[in-house]
């Protein structure tokens, strides 16, 4: 009821109810998810100074370069993630074929004159000024909104995917796959595959389908080992992991550093900036690929377990969300998420503790990156935007 007389009466009380509304959003938020996400990245910008600042020192340059940028990257990041957040994510079904196109440019765009070679890979496109960017982190959230679309709308009188649909995903997801893998990409390959499998099971898509593409892959993967089809580096990486001792200053060389500094650290860590083998560049890419052994020799076991678990409320209110979504669209944005992240939090941690080979993969919302955290931070808002709306008329 409104009360009072005059324009300003009513003015306030419109404002009133806009407040009202804004914190109403705040508080629809997903709110352990988006401490989570804030601590890892605090905690991760404190790991990035540790590994670059000695290097930095050493060569003269600016020893808070990195984690500058990469504090830039995150209030970026987080913009994006916002922005996300407050749009309609059901609306996303009419925008998903150009999401999908500027994705398939970007990756053709790295295989021509305007890509550039970093670490093996053939990812990247250099813009100058000390900025790149990775089109496959992009594409990460191209495949997983395309799925969402194919996948979460059944054909009348269909309680899954049928046949028709599920051809259509596998074909398109197919597409951005092979060109990343002609970059060689092998790390965001596996993670494309994760989030198919994933998608494909939770939209009801029938067991057969799921049956095939485990072992057309497990036949696929015989057949590149078989004719060669590996970079040698990538061989490398394999053999490594089989047996990092068979070439400790070779191919063995990042794994046998990554498990030394991890198991230095204990229990409780030599101290934040105070770790040798982090000061003494023993690990390669540290700040990126092998953030993690920053994390086991400075922060140590409970360190590490902090961050997994931080990483693991991240992926359990992903899931809860996705149960929770107001309809299967939103609830395969949400599983296409927590496939794409799962899989890549087990393989860098794995890698770093020499249980899994050497990809190539970042620790989402911790490891230092552009485009990895602007993409990691799109998919948060994905999340957040699902669980807004999770009732059908929000």
């Amino acid at each position: 009821m409104i009360t009072g007389t005059g324009a300003g009466s009513v003015e306030a009380y419109a404002a009133r109810r806009g407040l009202r509304s804004r914190l109403g959003g705040l508080r629809r938020l997903d709110w352990p998810l988006f401490l989570a996400v804030l601590a890892l990245s605090v905690i991760g910008a404190l790991l990035v100074r540790s590994a670059t600042f000695p290097l930095l020192t050493e060569q003269g340059k600016d020893p808070e370069g990195f984690v500058k940028r990469h504090v830039l990257n995150l209030f970026i990041g987080f913009a994006l993630g916002g922005l996300v957040t407050v749009l309609d994510y059901r609306l996303l079904r009419a925008y998903v074929p150009i999401l999908y196109g500027v994705a398939c440019v970007g990756l053709v765009a790295v295989l021509t004159p305007l890509g550039e070679t970093i670490n093996g890979s053939h990812s990247w496109i250099v813009l100058g000024g000390g900025f790149q960017v990775q089109p496959s982190e992009f594409a990460k959230v191209g495949l997983v909104v395309l799925l969402a679309m194919i996948l979460g709308e059944p054909r009348d009188g269909e309680i899954g995917p049928g046949r028709r649909d599920v051809l259509l995903a596998l074909v398109l997801a197919g597409v951005p796959a092979a060109l990343i893998m002609l970059q060689p990409d092998l790390g965001t390959t596996l993670v494309f595959i994760a989030v198919v499998l994933g998608m494909l099971a939770i939209s009801g898509a029938q067991k057969r389908w799921l049956f095939g593409l485990v072992g057309g892959g497990a036949a696929a993967a015989a057949a590149v080992w078989f004719f060669g089809l590996l970079q040698d580096y990538q061989i490398d990486r394999f053999t490594a992991f089989l047996d990092p001792e068979a070439d400790p200053r070779g191919a063995g060389y990042n794994a046998q550093q990554a498990r030394i500094a991890v198991g230095s650290g204990g229990l409780l860590g030599k101290g934040l900036f105070q770790g040798e083998q982090t000061g003494g560049h023993f690990v390669p890419e540290q700040q990126t690929d092998f953030i993690f052994t920053v994390v086991g020799e400075e922060l140590g076991f409970v360190g590490g377990a902090i961050i997994i678990a931080l990483l693991g409320v991240v992926l359990w209110r992903g899931l809860r969300i996705a149960t929770q979504a107001a309809d299967l669209f939103g609830t395969l944005v949400a599983t296409g998420v927590v496939c794409w992240m799962g899989f890549q939090t087990f393989q860098n941690v794995g890698m770093s503790i020499g249980i899994m080979p050497i990809t190539g993969l970042p620790l989402p919302f911790v490891s230092y990156g552009g485009s990895a955290t602007f993409a990691n931070m799109i998919a948060f808002g994905l999340l957040q935007a699902v669980h807004v709306r999770r009732r059908p008329f929000d």
